[in-house]
């Protein structure tokens, strides 16, 4: 590094202090030429960390980072194109490591239209485990399928049993990690709808509000018992009617690139892709 920055953990979450995560955002996909997109509305006190870097009184970079299951750091950074290859980013990192607290493995999500990204990943060995497309709500006025009645409900306290049986079964996770999962997350901003057919639930989908404008839909799951009925097109298209009077202007969700069932589904209900993003994978 060749000269002092200051690093530290942010914890002003004031609405001067996002702006210029937002600035320093928007400077860097400008220059890249990128998608990038660090989260900057789940950075809050109650939501993903981060930790910022100054040159002075100039923002010159910033890591956020969150965990779903206490093993792995989810991890974005972004730094001023002025102030790369001066140790920043090793800055920010080693900072942050001092608050990941039984985390053994980074997992770093990559604009794929970043070339300083994609640099960094493969200068630091970065093994590629996966990556997925941003998909956003095109098509306001979505068609009701025909279908067996199903509807949407919140969930209650007595869903959580099935919640568990659902997104373990479908996602393949085990009953242990998903009860860890699900209590991370809860926090404020996030609601979870059940799927209903008749009187029995059959699937479940969340939406995490991140602002008045924004939010997104996760956890669009069916019980593999129920799976290839057209479940999850009449989930989506339910789940979209009910969130338009809240009058979003961005809905938004995520689908791995190999999955084409789910592409083709979320596609059928409106969605367009908007960006692609790498999932690299470190050892702490």
């Amino acid at each position: 590094m060749t000269k002092s920055y200051q690093f530290f953990n942010m914890t002003d979450f004031s609405p001067a202090r996002i702006e210029e995560l937002r600035l320093l955002e928007q400077q860097c996909k400008m220059f890249d030429h990128s998608s990038l997109r660090i989260g900057i509305d789940s950075i809050k006190e109650d939501g993903d960390r981060a930790v910022l870097c100054y040159d002075d009184i100039r923002l010159a970079g910033c890591l956020s980072w969150y965990t779903s299951d206490g093993v792995t750091a989810d991890i974005n950074v972004m730094v001023h194109p002025g102030y790369r290859r001066q140790g920043i980013f090793r800055g920010l990192l080693e900072l942050a490591q001092t608050g990941m607290r039984d985390i053994r493995e980074f997992r770093f999500r990559v604009p794929a239209d970043s070339a300083p990204g994609m640099d960094v990943m493969r200068h630091l060995g970065g093994r590629l485990t996966t990556s997925q497309f941003t998909m956003i709500l095109e098509q306001r006025t979505v068609s009701t399928p025909g279908g067996s009645g199903l509807f949407l409900r919140p969930r209650n306290e007595e869903d959580y049993e099935f919640m568990i049986r659902c997104l373990s079964q479908a996602f393949g996770d085990s009953e242990s990690w998903t009860r860890n999962y699900v209590a991370r997350s809860s926090e404020a901003g996030r609601s979870v709808f059940i799927a209903v057919e008749g009187s029995r639930p059959v699937g479940l989908v969340g939406v995490n509000e991140l602002n008045p404008q924004t939010a997104v839909i996760y956890d669009l799951c069916v019980l593999p018992a129920d799976q290839g009925r057209g479940l999850g097109r009449q989930m989506l298209s339910s789940l979209v009617r009910l969130l338009q009077p809240r009058g979003y202007t961005e809905l938004r969700l995520s689908v791995v690139t190999g999955n084409k069932h789910a592409l083709n589904l979320y596609r059928s209900a409106g969605f367009a892709v908007s960006a692609e993003f790498h999932y690299f994978l470190l050892e702490k």
